[in-house]
């Protein structure tokens, strides 16, 4: 029977801590702003209609152009994205604290402040960056995803249908990725109904194959941006469970314990051939975190053997959190 012992790291557990936090706010704060810059400088130039809040604010700068010339010049009278952006978020943050909790929005509003200010100072070009408009929604879709991406990864968000999920979740056993692309669907759906733009008017042609045409933009920048979300999800959050046989495990397991932040496990076995005791250490880490692990076991004892194999997930203290659903 095996017996096993763990290493914990109690050294500057506190300051590590705090350190993590603000690295992951930081995070948070500048990994949304190619969002804002990929929404003012492609998708409202273009009059795209994408998925979640940022498509029911876009609709609504579209509809409103020229309304209020007095409030919004440099919008050209229309209401700002940034301005309904806030509103949203602002009333839904209010129902989240009220219903999932506080601990759930205060990343929330971090992200919300966050992409509220780069959509208010980022200035909306009036010719998109990407000209053919096809190649925009995928170009556009997929940095908006790799930036949404970055930011998921440290748990942050950037509000909107986000929230709409969490509080649905709360009460109904529902996926949160079905209530999301319920709504993308619906507010993706609705660019058939508004007015076209100029640039697209200027094409000529039936207009119903013109606002067909529209909402295919909309979807294909979705499915960008999604596939985007997926892959550096997949990529970051996929976890290794590594086992090494060394003589100097002691050594290892220390430089892993510290260097590393992660707990390592100590197991006795015995080598059947040599018929000698042997001591294995098991870690699971991060796949970005196993080269440095390689790096720090070469360093130690180039002759050590590892065994790293990729695991499904990892949930618990230090990876991804235990769902109940």
């Amino acid at each position: 029977m095996l017996r096993y012992s763990s290493f914990v790291n109690p050294h500057n557990a506190a300051q590590k801590s705090l350190v993590r936090t603000v690295f992951d706010y930081l995070i948070i704060i500048i990994g949304i702003a190619p969002m804002a810059l990929m929404v003012n400088w492609v998708l409202l130039p273009h009059a795209f209609v994408g998925g979640g809040l940022t498509g029911i604010c876009s609709a609504i700068y579209y509809v409103t152009g020229g309304l209020f010339p007095s409030l919004f010049p440099e919008y050209g009278g229309a209401i700002p994205v940034w301005l309904t952006t806030f509103v949203f978020n602002a009333i839904l943050l209010l129902i989240a604290c009220l219903t999932v909790g506080w601990r759930f929005c205060i990343r929330t509003m971090v992200g919300v402040a966050a992409i509220t200010i780069w959509y208010r100072i980022i200035p909306i070009l009036p010719e998109p960056i990407i000209a053919d408009p096809w190649l925009g929604a995928i170009i556009g879709g997929f940095v908006f995803g790799l930036s949404l991406g970055c930011v998921l990864l440290v748990n942050g968000s950037s509000g909107g249908t986000d929230i709409v999920a969490m509080i649905v979740n709360h009460y109904r056993d529902i996926s949160l990725g079905n209530i999301m692309l319920l709504c993308d669907i619906l507010i993706i759906a609705s660019a058939f109904f508004l007015p076209l733009p100029n640039s697209m008017v200027a094409e000529g042609g039936n207009d119903t194959y013109l606002h067909i045409k529209r909402v295919l933009y909309g979807v294909c920048m979705t499915v960008s941006y999604t596939l985007a979300v997926d892959w550096i999800m997949t990529r970051m959050h996929r976890s290794v469970h590594i086992l090494i046989y060394s003589a100097k495990y002691d050594e290892i397991a220390t430089a892993i314990n510290t260097t590393v932040n992660r707990g390592v496990t100590v197991l006795d076995g015995t080598g059947w051939y040599s018929q000698q005791p042997v001591k294995v250490i098991s870690v699971l880490v991060r796949k970005p975190e196993s080269s440095l692990v390689m790096s720090l076991v070469h360093s130690i004892d180039p002759n050590a053997l590892v065994s790293i194999a990729d695991v499904r997930g990892v949930f618990g203290s230090g990876f991804d959190k235990i769902k109940a659903k």
